[in-house]
C-alpha cells in the first residue's frame, strides 16, 4: 500500500494518526501550517514558498543542508556498495576510521562507529565498565547524553526519565563547579568512568570550567578511572576547535562525536578513544556491534564532511565574532527580558527571564523565518546553532528577526518572572 502525501494538511494528519498528535501540533505551530520541503545551505524552504534561516536542527547541519561535496561522496558510494555484508572487510569504514583518528592527530587511535550520539555514549560506558571491572559512572549536573536507557541514566534532567523506574547504569551526578567532586567519588575504587560535556548544549550552552575539568581528569587517572568527553554537540569546530577537550590539553581517554559527522546528510557518530579503553573490543570485536554500525553510506560522508569543516574553520571564527557582537547588542536592547548570553563559538544560548518569554520568542521566530533549538531541560533558554556555511549577513538577518521577536514578546506581556 502506498500513501500519497499532497497538501500540508495530509502530512499533519498522518503525523497525528501514526506518530503523535502533539508532534503534529508543534510542527503546525512552528511552520504556521506549512511543512519543510527542501533545504539548501543554511536555508529551508517551506510548502507555502517561504524560506527560513536554519540556526537550529539540534546541531546536525553544521555544514548546512545538502553540502555538495558530502552529497557527491554519498552518491558515489550509493552507486557501488551502499550497505555492508558484515562478514567481509569494508574499506569505506576502515578509511573513515583512519581519517577520524588522524583528525585528532592520533591522540586517540581507536574508533567505533554508531548512528547517533546515544550509540557512542552506550559503547563508551560499556567499554569503561568492562575494562575496569567497575560498575559506577560519574556524570555532571545539567548534562545530556541521550535517551536510550544507558545514556539516559547519565542525562541529568529528571524530565527525560518521567514514568521510568530505575535505569541501567549506577550513576552519580556532580556539580560542575566542584573541583573536588570527582576525587570524592573515585577514591573508593568503584567508578569506571567520568563523563562530561565541555559545553552542555541542552543545558543552554553552559561552558564548563577547564580548570575544574583538568582537576577531574587528574583525579580520575590517579584512581584508574577513564574520562570521556561527550562532544557530540560541541565538537567538530562547532565551538571553534576540532575537540574542545583535546584543545584545552585535557588528558581524556575518549572523545565522542556525532551530529555533523555525517555532513548533515547521513546519520553517523563515533567513539574515538585510547587503546586501554578500547581493549575489550580489541579482544572481542563482537562484544558490542550494531547492524548499521560503520554503514558504508555514512562512512563515505565522513572524509568529505571533515574536509569541508576544516575548510570553513577560519570563516567559522569570523562568524562566531559576528554572533558575539550581535547577541551583545540584543542583550543591551532587551535587558528586561534577556537574563544572559552563554556558550562558545557557534553554540550559543540566550537566557530569558522566564520559560514563558522563551516560548513566546520561539513561536514568533519560526513564523518570522528563523529556526532555533529550544532547550527542553532548560526551557528559559533558546539555542542558536548557525552553520559554518552561513554568512555574516545571515547572522545580521537572524539578529534582526530575534530583535523583532523579543519586542513582540515584550509587547504581548509574556511573564518575565524567573521560573
Amino acid at each position: 500500500m502506498t500513501t500519497t502525501i499532497g497538501a500540508p494538511s495530509d502530512t499533519f494528519d498522518l503525523i497525528r494518526r501514526h506518530l503523535s498528535p502533539r508532534l503534529a501540533l508543534t510542527g503546525s505551530f512552528a511552520g504556521r501550517g506549512a511543512t519543510e520541503v527542501s533545504g539548501d545551505g543554511c536555508r529551508v524552504t517551506l510548502s507555502d514558498g517561504r524560506t527560513a534561516l536554519d540556526f537550529g536542527s539540534y546541531a546536525v547541519t553544521l555544514l548546512g543542508h545538502r553540502h555538495p561535496d558530502v552529497l557527491a561522496a554519498v552518491r558515489e558510494q550509493l552507486g557501488t556498495m551502499p550497505t555492508s555484508t558484515r562478514s567481509l572487510a569494508n574499506p569505506t569504514a576502515a578509511r573513515a576510521a583512519a581519517q577520524l583518528a588522524e583528525y585528532f592527530q592520533q591522540a586517540l587511535p581507536k574508533v567505533y562507529f554508531g548512528l547517533n550520539g546515544a550509540d557512542a555514549v552506550e559503547v563508551a560506558v560499556k567499554l569503561a565498565r568492562l575494562a575496569t571491572g567497575r560498575g559506577r559512572v560519574v556524570a555532571v549536573e545539567g548534562g545530556f547524553h541521550g535517551k536510550s536507557l544507558g545514556a539516559l541514566a547519565l542525562t541529568h534532567s529528571p524530565l527525560y526519565r518521567r514514568g521510568l523506574v530505575g535505569t541501567a547504569v549506577d550513576v552519580v551526578h556532580v556539580s560542575p563547579d566542584d573541583p573536588g567532586a570527582v576525587l570524592r567519588e573515585v577514591r573508593g575504587g568503584e567508578v569506571a568512568a567520568v563523563v562530561f560535556e565541555p559545553v552542555q548544549g541542552e543545558n543552554g550552552a553552559a561552558v564548563l570550567s577547564v580548570e575544574v575539568l583538568r582537576q577531574w581528569c587528574a583525579d580520575a587517572a590517579r584512581y584508574g578511572t577513564f574520562t570521556i568527553a561527550d562532544e557530540i554537540q560541541c565538537g567538530l569546530r562547532r565551538c571553534g576547535e576540532r575537540s574542545v577537550a583535546l584543545a584545552a590539553g585535557l588528558p581524556v581517554d575518549a572523545v565522542l562525536v556525532g551530529k555533523p559527522l555525517g555532513g548533515g546528510v547521513v546519520p553517523l557518530s563515533a567513539l574515538v578513544c585510547s587503546e586501554e579503553l578500547y581493549a575489550p573490543l580489541s579482544a572481542d570485536p563482537f562484544l558490542h556491534s550494531a547492524t548499521f554500525g560503520g554503514h558504508p553510506l555514512s562512512c563515505a560522508a565522513l572524509p568529505a564532511a571533515l574536509t569541508a569543516i576544516e575548510g570553513a574553520a577560519e570563516h567559522g571564527g569570523r562568524l562566531a565574532a559576528a554572533l558575539d557582537g550581535a547577541l551583545a547588542e540584543l542583550a543591551g536592547r532587551h535587558g528586561e527580558l534577556i537574563a544572559g548570553i552563554r556558550g562558545r563559538g557557534l553554540l550559543r544560548g540566550i537566557d530569558f527571564t522566564s520559560s514563558a518569554v522563551a516560548g513566546s520568542v520561539v513561536i514568533e521566530l519560526a513564523g518570522a523565518g528563523l529556526l532555533v533549538s529550544p532547550c527542553l531541560g532548560r526551557p528559559g533558554t533558546v539555542r542558536l546553532l548557525p552553520p559554518l556555511v552561513s554568512t555574516e549577513s545571515d547572522i545580521a538577518e537572524a539578529a534582526d528577526i530575534l530583535d523583532t521577536a523579543i519586542s513582540v514578546a515584550a509587547r504581548s506581556g509574556a511573564s518575565s518572572d524567573r521560573p
